[in-house]
């Protein structure tokens, strides 16, 4: 791939990943959007309760001091004012409900803000604000008090007071409020002020408690100690693993044509030794440096697990594992009861396409037969319904697939089917021809066939090509669509019942009687190997021509793959024949001018006194 092609692929990809990363990020901040607003909404709504809420609890009051107020003899004033009193409960009541309610439709959407401990760990959440602070600010305010705390001398869990105020519960130490809990902060934890402000208080007392054995000179001499130890091990460990794989190495090395003498399959050397012995010592220090990797990995866990500050790396660090691996068994778990259907399906697949290849061999055996279905239909039958029944498999299989039904598989699936379909085209047509010729039963595998202007032998024949053996010992190749398109001179498929006729013209003078000619060529035939006494073969006159007479010998043979050797048989047996009667084979266009012109038979076949004859010169004298 050039430099060019290289960066336009890279920023294709980098413009690909910034879309998505955008697209993302603006999902994000739409649903921060909708978020806030959702949130602001409910302040304000927050905000005119608050203010309704005060009017009540004003109004309450000076109902009950006018209640307490009242003589017992005015029970009419008393009791018109207690049910005003018992409307204000009930508005509370109701208040506090629809607050609940706003508040669970809140919490999975609303974004909450943690209150960090001293170890970058979450103590508790923040979700609402209170008074101009934000819930955000609220958190950063107390995490800050918090930390604070632990810097004070003398500090207890009896020192941090809980102290109940008129709208809030605060925990307090000393003079300093750490956090204010408001009736809003009850309701996002489904609890009251007071149950809250006591878990706070647990958890932070424990916090401060814990901090403190952690950070004492005792608890670091000991954790240091054992930093030290971990590294001391990890440095020993990497040591004898170096050492180990270096005696290895050199073990590899020694058994260079000794035990490792390369690797062959039949005749063809896939590895000579030294090949084999690089091969093994790359092997050799890959091994060394996964194990390496490996032990640090695991050693940096541990070291960070010691420290109370950088527990969180190892946590991370194991997760970057250990997540994983959990994700798999958890999908390979889940997967199972897809799996095991799989597995059911290939199993009962797996005998019925044992079933359809038992009655394929038998109907190739002849054990069984089917009327109108011969026997070489079986194999080209038996892979097509084999074909169609492994497609019928791979659609059942297909929805317990992992991922069948996400889009990118299913796109990747439509995408081979259009490379599959486009790209296929010409091989589809040689398929189908191929199937056709099947049924046809043109010619079979040894058949002696001329395709088009192509003649020999049946070697092979499949779905896409047929192969041809000439007589010359060449391999030709055909597309099925090709023979489909040519036409195709089966010799042997008649030959072992009926015979085959081959025949051969020769053309002779009129000179010669033809009674003798024909008893010439059919004793040359019957004197070639090969061809058959009976039927006997026959001489056809083909043509009576200017100079010559055409004779055409025909023969019954019944081995139509040794044509080559039979024609050249019984040329030689018709010369021979036509020379033992005396009988000149000459060209069509050879003119024999017997004056003075010797015979064209060999001597063998002439009279030892044969001699030419002289010229003959005729002179006419003219008055």
């Amino acid at each position: 791939m050039t430099n060019s092609k290289l960066l336009l692929y890279t920023f294709v990809l980098l413009l690909l990943h910034s879309i998505s990363f955008a697209q993302q990020d603006s999902i994000n901040k739409v649903n921060d959007s909708l978020n806030a607003a959702i949130i602001k909404n409910f302040n304000e709504k927050l905000a005119t309760t608050e203010t309704q809420r005060v009017k009540d609890s004003i109004k309450k009051s000076d109902l009950e001091k006018q209640i307490s107020s009242l003589k017992t003899t005015d029970n009419l004033k008393k009791e018109e004012l207690q049910k005003q009193l018992e409307q204000l409960n009930s508005k509370e009541i109701k208040r506090i409900a629809d607050k609940k309610a706003q508040i669970n439709a809140l919490r999975l959407t609303a974004k909450s803000y943690p209150v960090i401990g001293f170890f970058n760990d979450t103590l508790f959440t923040i979700y609402n604000k209170l008074g101009s602070f934000s819930a955000k600010d609220r958190a950063d305010a107390i995490t800050a008090r918090i930390q604070n705390l632990a810097t004070h001398y003398g500090f207890t869990a009896d020192s941090l007071a809980i102290n109940e105020a008129e709208t809030t519960v605060d925990l307090v130490y000393k003079e300093n409020i750490i956090i204010s809990i408001s009736e809003n902060d009850a309701l996002w934890n489904n609890t009251s002020k007071l149950e809250l402000a006591k878990k706070y208080h647990s958890i932070i007392t424990k916090a401060i408690a814990h901090y403190l054995v952690e950070t004492s000179s005792t608890t670091l001499t000991r954790e240091i100690a054992m930093a030290l130890g971990v590294i001391f091990i990890m440095f020993i460990l990497l040591f004898y693993l170096i050492k180990l794989f270096r005696w290895t190495a050199s073990k590899i090395e020694q058994e260079e044509n000794i035990k490792i003498k390369g690797i062959k399959i039949r005749n063809f050397t896939l590895f000579d030794a030294k090949q084999q012995v690089n091969a093994l010592l790359n092997v050799n220090t890959t091994i060394k440096w996964l194990l390496i990797i490996l032990s640090v990995y695991i050693a940096l866990p541990i070291l960070f697990g010691i420290f109370p500050w950088t527990k969180d790396f190892a946590a991370t660090l194991f997760g970057y594992i250990l997540n994983p691996l959990r994700k798999i068994a958890y999908g390979f778990w889940n997967y199972l009861p897809n799996l095991i259907t799989i597995l059911v399906i290939l199993f009962v697949f797996r005998y019925v396409f044992k079933a359809i290849s038992f009655l394929k061999n038998e109907i190739q055996k002849g054990n069984l037969e089917i009327p109108g279905f011969y026997a070489d239909w079986a194999n080209p039958t038996y892979q097509i319904i084999r074909v169609i029944v492994f497609a019928f498999m791979v659609i059942v299989i297909f929805p317990y697939l992992p991922g069948s039904d996400s889009p990118i598989f299913q796109g990747v699936s439509v995408f081979l089917g259009f490379l599959f379909t486009f790209g296929s085209a010409g091989s589809l047509s040689n398929i189908v021809a191929g199937l056709i010729l099947t049924y046809m039963r043109l010619f079979k595998i040894g058949d002696r066939v001329k395709i088009g202007d192509v003649t020999g032998d049946i070697i092979e024949k499949s779905l896409l090509v047929t192969r041809i053996r000439t007589i010359k010992n060449e391999i030709i190749s055909i597309p099925n669509s090709t023979v489909m398109s040519s036409h195709t001179i089966n010799y042997s498929s008649d030959a072992p019942e009926k015979g085959l006729i081959i025949h051969s013209t020769i053309t002779i003078g009129y000179d010669v009687p033809w009674k003798d000619m024909h008893a010439a060529l059919i004793e040359a035939a019957l004197k070639t190997e090969f061809v058959l006494q009976d039927p006997k073969p026959f001489v056809l006159q083909t043509s009576l021509d200017d100079f010559y007479v055409s004779y055409e010998i025909n023969a019954y043979i019944k081995e139509p793959n040794k044509q080559a050797v039979i024609y050249s048989n019984l040329h030689q047996n018709i010369q021979d024949s036509c020379n033992e009667r005396q009988i000149e084979i000459m060209s069509p266009h050879y003119r024999a001018a017997r004056d003075g012109s010797k015979t064209t038979i060999p001597e063998s076949y002439l009279d030892p006194n044969y001699q030419a004859p002289p010229f003959n010169i005729n002179i006419e004298k003219k008055e």
